[in-house]
């Protein structure tokens, strides 16, 4: 939750910086806005032509066998090849020959030269990739649209010939190539023919087809295969029938009547037979099961009838041994026949074979050769009818034409981008403004360089209070300040406070008259004190003769009482400065200044000194070491905050007690943080009329009673 808490506030911090440099943010944002749109208004208009290509693999032409397996193929490094050559002086430089561009461009500055026209075009040349496709927008800007949309045509065109011509060149070398193969492969055919003639005619080979591609052993082959699938087949037979008849020869008697069902003989007499004689076998067990004895005359019949059964299934089964005998033997005889004619046919091939073995050798060569000059003469003929068609390196998809409307420049990205950047210059000079910025800007400033409680929080722009006009929310603030006086003091009878401040116009002054001002009205009898012997302001405020003062009491014999004047406050005196006399500099570091303390102690309850400023005036140090406590005024956004750590040591340094921080002038339009210690203006407004002062400002600072006041002072 406290981290949560932590970034909250620095995005509070952030937005607080925005809204107290808002000004700067908009200068910076306005000036380049009107930057861009004025360079923007001055930029030549330039119209964009563009032609959609999709290229190819290889320069394509009408198929002239439409079997062809050599089709192009997608390569996906074509596209971004394409893109670089595009750009290049091969075919730039073509375009600008044609198109005369150097006399075009140089009507104005000079004929350009080459190398200057080409940089020009490329400038004006914009390629890109369709992703995922083989597809290239080629566009160009130009002042003139037709002349943009020509160029880009161009581009295209040129690109179209020089594939197509450098295609066409390599195929005219593989041409040439291939025909002087032809040539050897035609000499190499007919030495090979020869050879065949010549073994034939020398062994008196008869080959029915010389020219084909069958071997003259193919046919014994064929015989060979299948007497061999002949014999398999006999042998497999044989096997059959042996097992067949080995297995019926083992079983007899009720053996062979039970393994019957099993051998799965698929004889008429024996498959009617035997469901009849396992049907009594079965009915036989049920009456010895039943209860009946052997000689029962049902049991006796039952087994009469199965015994007949069983004589008949014997019979047949020995007719069954018998055919199956006859079968084997005659397997085995067609077996010892055909093993036989395998034998002579073997003998027979072997001697064909050793005989036409160089011949079949020769044949194949020569085959092999013709086939091989085939192939390179189709292909060579195939290359030369394609070379005499046209031929397309790239697909068109769409021809440029000239635009009717400029595509530079762009005046809504133009604005939009200048908007951007000037919202980001302003917001870094706000916030490199704020980081060269050292002055106190929040309450914790104050309390973690001092050490010391922030007593009230004062808005901008509050007046003298006992000149307005009935109770305002602007006293609100000294009276918060005053409770929180009260209860930071550690003794009642420490009522002598000076309030000083580290550089002139702080508004320590206002501050005192202000405070000075309510502890009046709380009833306290109060006594302001200006010290400020140089620049003495607080007879101004509250309408007094500054004739007789502080310096007449200090250099004369003038009693107390002619110098203290009663003010139009109730409870409220002032002692005003009087006239410094040129050789009283330092008249506040006297005894007679610190029985004048002493004296005023004992009859007033608050007596309030307004001191000059603590840096570069010795008076203010002198002072701060005879009050009983002092109050440092701190100008908010102003005063650096390694000055405040030396006004703090200057006042330690004299003896001085310090009790707290008065941050002044904080200016709540912006630093809305310091709304929680203001919110006491809303009382201070009628239900549902509240002005407009009251809602911006949210009224005077504060610091929370329970908190800013809650502690005891550390002793310095």
């Amino acid at each position: 939750m406290a981290h949560n808490d932590e970034v909250k506030l620095h995005f509070l911090d952030y937005w607080r910086v925005v809204r107290v440099r808002w000004g700067l943010i908009s200068l910076a944002f306005f000036l380049v806005l009107i930057t861009a749109a004025i360079v923007t208004y001055f930029q030549p208009r330039e119209y964009k032509a563009s032609a959609f290509i999709e290229v190819k693999s290889t320069a394509e032409n009408p198929r002239i066998f439409g079997n062809d397996l050599h089709q192009p193929v997608h390569d996906p490094e074509l596209a971004p090849t394409v893109f670089q050559v595009i750009q290049r002086t091969g075919i730039l430089y073509p375009v600008i020959d044609d198109l005369k561009l150097q006399d075009k461009w140089g009507k104005d500055l000079g004929r350009p030269s080459r190398e200057q026209t080409y940089k020009l075009l490329l400038s004006r040349l914009d390629v890109e990739e369709v992703r995922n496709t083989d597809l290239l927008q080629i566009s160009v800007f130009d002042a003139n649209p037709q002349e943009a949309a020509d160029i880009a045509n161009k581009i295209v065109a040129v690109y179209q010939d020089k594939r197509v011509e450098e295609e066409k060149e390599i195929m005219n070398r593989g041409v040439a190539t291939m025909n002087e193969q032809v040539a050897r492969e035609q000499k190499a055919v007919s030495d090979a023919a020869a050879e065949v003639a010549r073994i034939r005619d020398q062994e008196h080979i008869i080959d029915l087809n010389p020219e084909g591609m069958e071997d003259t052993q193919t046919a014994v082959n064929s015989i060979v295969l299948k007497q061999e699938e002949g014999v398999n087949e006999a042998e497999m037979t044989i096997e059959a029938l042996g097992s067949r008849l080995e297995q019926i020869r083992k079983l007899k008697g009720e053996e062979l009547m039970r393994m019957l069902a099993t051998l799965n003989i698929q004889d008429p007499t024996i498959q009617k037979i035997l469901p009849n004689y396992q049907e009594a076998v079965a009915q036989d067990a049920f009456f010895l099961n039943s209860g009946l004895g052997e000689n029962h005359p049902k049991v006796k019949a039952l087994r009469a009838t199965k015994a007949v059964y069983a004589k008949q299934l014997e019979e047949q089964m020995a007719s069954i041994r018998s055919a199956l005998e006859k079968n084997l033997k005659t397997a085995q005889t067609t077996r010892e026949r055909m093993d036989k004619r395998l034998a002579e046919i073997n003998t027979r091939q072997l001697a064909t074979k050793t005989l036409s073995a160089n011949y079949v050798r020769a044949k194949n060569a020569y085959i092999k050769e013709r086939l091989l000059l085939d192939g390179i003469r189709m292909r060579a003929q195939t290359q030369t009818m394609e070379l005499a068609m046209p031929r397309i390196a790239v697909s068109v998809k769409q021809v440029a034409e000239p635009p009717n409307f400029p595509a530079r420049p762009r005046v809504v990205l133009n604005l939009a981008l200048g908007a951007l950047v000037g919202l980001m210059i302003g917001l870094g000079l706000a916030f490199f403004i704020e980081y060269l910025d050292t002055s106190v800007k929040t309450m914790e400033d104050v309390e973690n360089l001092l050490g010391l409680p922030v007593l009230a929080i004062i808005p901008k722009n509050i007046k003298l209070l006992h000149r307005e006009a009935g109770d305002t929310p602007d006293a609100e603030a000294y009276r918060i300040l005053r409770t929180n006086i009260e209860f930071n003091r550690k003794n009642p009878e420490a009522n002598t406070i000076s309030l000083v401040s580290g550089g002139p116009g702080e508004g320590k002054s206002t501050t005192i008259a202000n405070l000075a001002f309510v502890c009046a009205q709380g009833g306290y009898s109060t006594l302001i004190v200006d010290a400020d012997l140089r620049r003495p302001i607080q007879h101004e405020f509250f309408g007094v003769s500054n004739t007789a003062g502080l310096t007449s009491y200090l250099t004369t014999e003038m009693p107390l009482e002619k110098v203290i004047l009663p003010t139009a406050v109730e409870n409220l005196s002032i002692l005003p400065s009087g006239v410094l006399p040129a050789d009283a500099v330092g008249i506040l570091n006297s005894q007679r200044m610190s029985d004048t303390i002493a004296e005023l102690k004992s009859r007033y309850d608050l007596i309030f000194f307004d001191s000059p400023p603590m840096l570069g005036v010795s008076d203010a140090s002198v002072l701060a070491s005879e009050v009983d406590e002092t109050i440092i005024v701190v100008q908010h956004r102003r005063f650096p905050r390694a000055m405040l750590t030396r006004v703090k040591q200057a006042i330690l340094s004299v003896g001085g007690t310090l009790l707290g921080v008065v941050l002044n002038d904080v200016d709540l339009k912006h630093d809305q943080n310091y709304y929680y210690y203001t919110h006491y203006y809303a009382y201070y407004q009628p239900r549902g009329k509240e002005t407009r002062r009251g809602r911006s400002r949210k009224a005077a600072a504060t610091v929370a009673h329970n908190g800013a006041s809650g502690s005891d002072e550390d002793e310095y």
